[in-house]
């Protein structure tokens, strides 16, 4: 696992063992969704769509919240 993305609000952990899967941990939310094949690339294409002179944590977190929003699941304390 491997922290690839941190901010306020979000957190992006790489797993390379699981076939490039990422999980989206939403910290003030606390959901995470975990993401891999074609929905793993799609998020990938979507960051690096966003222009290098626009692409900063606030339209990152904005991207991640649509990629969250419905799919993401509660995170839960044992």
């Amino acid at each position: 696992m491997n922290l690839v993305y941190n901010s306020r609000h979000y957190a992006i952990l790489a797993y390379p063992v699981q076939k490039g899967g990422f999980e989206l941990v939403d910290k003030l939310g606390r959901r995470s969704l975990f993401v891999q094949g074609s929905v793993a690339i799609g998020l990938r294409e979507a960051i690096n769509r966003i222009p290098d002179g626009e692409r900063d944590m606030d339209s990152i977190d904005s991207l991640l919240d649509d990629y969250c929003v419905g799919n993401a699941r509660p995170i839960l304390f044992h």
